[in-house]
């Protein structure tokens, strides 16, 4: 409530400007089987994925950060001092503290700017959003840079080729702002449960688990994946927050022009987009180039489909999500 006693009203949001960035260093399926025992055929069939890219050594989330986030500026016609807010949506920043949203913050001189970090692992873009969502729709900003990065390649187990060949680091950003009747989120839908929570998770480096040369001698300071029970609640976590969003907004799926879904397992793609009734003409995938990047996966995806054509003013966009806590979402938006 305002001061006045009378309810704030709720402004549309749009987004206004998209950005990525992919480090340079490609490492291939072929690279893997020089590391672990596994072969192309075996990760391309099971996964979907090809190649992944790497940061080179002393890079860090920050760093690649900036780049996607002068992008999104940039095509946004925002210069950095008009941003009202940075969220950053990471599980593999910088440090535990400072967040690394402030180090962009630094970083691009966007001094006006309050900063934050989300925790909801590939879900982290989208839940980014919707907090962006709220502060821009009750008029608390006007601008918010949301940002989806990680640095994956430097918490992977590369002797545990279950998960050494899923992951790939990268950077999506987006800047968000006042929408209209013709440009606007339309609805979301976000969900958790972390009864799951040890189905993805890295458990060392926090203050449950500090790192000590014991937990490094177990490797728990590196990521830990149960494929098979993931891949269950995956399909079906990403499927079910995709129609109540639709039913939400009153909108078939049959109105949807562009699905673009996390990258996690094409096989997990194709299962959602089955499920949904939507054609693979009508499904964005990318992670035949750059694997899983967790949060910045969807950021990353939406940046191409608008470089490449494939995403229109006017068209309706369903994004989805599906990350380790577990979490979920789903947004649809009228792009």
């Amino acid at each position: 409530m305002s001061s006045s006693g009378k309810k704030r009203p709720v402004r549309e949001v749009r987004f206004l400007g998209t950005g990525s960035h992919l480090p340079e260093r490609v490492v291939t399926n072929q690279d893997l089987e020089k590391m672990v025992e596994t072969s192309d055929e075996w990760i391309t069939t099971r996964t979907g994925i090809k190649e992944r890219r790497f940061v080179a050594d002393g890079e860090a989330a920050s760093d690649v950060a900036e780049v996607a986030a002068r992008h999104a500026l940039e095509t946004a016609g925002v210069r950095p001092e008009e941003l009202d807010a940075i969220i950053v949506g990471t599980v593999t920043g910088d440090h535990l503290f400072p967040s690394t949203a402030c180090l962009v913050q630094a970083k691009l001189g966007a001094t006006n700017a309050f900063c934050m970090d989300v925790s909801a692992a590939c879900s982290g873009f989208l839940y980014g959003c919707e907090v962006a969502r709220g502060f821009i729709g009750n008029g608390s900003a006007d601008k918010v840079l949301v940002i989806g990065v990680e640095i994956l390649s430097k918490f992977t187990d590369f002797t545990d080729r279950n998960t050494c060949v899923l992951f790939g680091d990268g950077c999506g950003a987006a800047v968000l702002g006042v929408g209209d009747d013709d440009h606007y989120i339309v609805d979301s839908d976000l969900g958790s449960d972390g009864r799951y929570g040890s189905l993805i998770e890295l458990p060392a480096g926090g203050s449950r688990l500090p790192i000590t040369a014991e937990v490094m001698e177990e490797r728990l300071h590196y990521l830990r994946v149960k494929g098979n029970e993931v891949f269950k609640h995956g399909v079906r976590g990403m499927a079910e927050t995709c129609l109540r969003v639709l039913d939400k907004a009153g909108i078939g799926a049959n109105d949807v022009d562009i699905l673009i879904p996390h990258q996690a397992n094409i096989r997990i793609i194709d299962a959602t987009a089955k499920r949904l009734e939507i054609e693979s003409d009508r499904v964005f995938v990318n992670i035949d180039k750059y694997g899983n990047t967790s949060a910045a996966s969807v950021p990353i995806a939406m940046d191409e489909a608008v470089r490449s054509g494939r995403l229109k003013p006017g068209d309706l966009v369903l994004f989805v999500v599906f990350g380790g806590g577990l979490t979920w979402g789903a947004m649809l938006v009228r792009w």
